[in-house]
């Protein structure tokens, strides 16, 4: 009995955390390349969009002709993939889950493109307040009254 519920309990957890998974893909329709005739920029489209960690970042991008790397903000201002956080991805599309919060700085490395624009800048936040899972509450106990004798 105690298996099954704690069995429901995790189920019930699991689904609330995919549930809470949002999947992003970076620039929409127009995916991960150099914006075209700077009418688009990745800052805009990530300035109307909340990203928690465990959100996907999804770069669509031909292989061979893009690529995608994290970097610190120094390397993102510079367009440089000195001191990448992780390996440059080379095969498109690249999906990047965001493991933790804070601000994560992607980079297209291929010639000039990161300097005409392909490079983008997101604020990643917990999923709760201070990053925790509120702890599961136990329902109150039933008070017991001892019965009294009838007269």
């Amino acid at each position: 009995m105690m298996k099954a519920v704690f069995g429901a309990m995790f189920a019930v957890m699991l689904l609330h955390c995919a549930a809470g998974q949002t999947v992003h893909t970076v620039g929409d329709g127009v995916g991960w390349e150099i914006p075209p005739n700077n009418s688009f920029s990745y800052s805009n489209w990530a300035s109307g969009k909340t990203f928690m960690v465990g959100d996907i970042l999804v770069f669509n991008f031909m292989t061979n002709q893009h690529d995608v790397v994290r970097v610190p903000q120094a390397s993102y201002d510079a367009c440089t993939q000195d001191n990448a956080i992780g390996s440059v991805i080379t095969a498109g599309p690249a999906n990047i889950t965001l493991d933790s919060a804070g601000n994560h700085y992607y980079i297209c490395t291929f010639g000039r493109h990161c300097e005409f624009g392909q490079k983008l800048a997101v604020t990643v936040v917990s999923s709760t307040p201070g990053g925790a899972s509120p702890p599961m509450s136990t329902p109150p106990a039933t008070p017991t009254v001892p019965a009294t004798p009838s007269p």
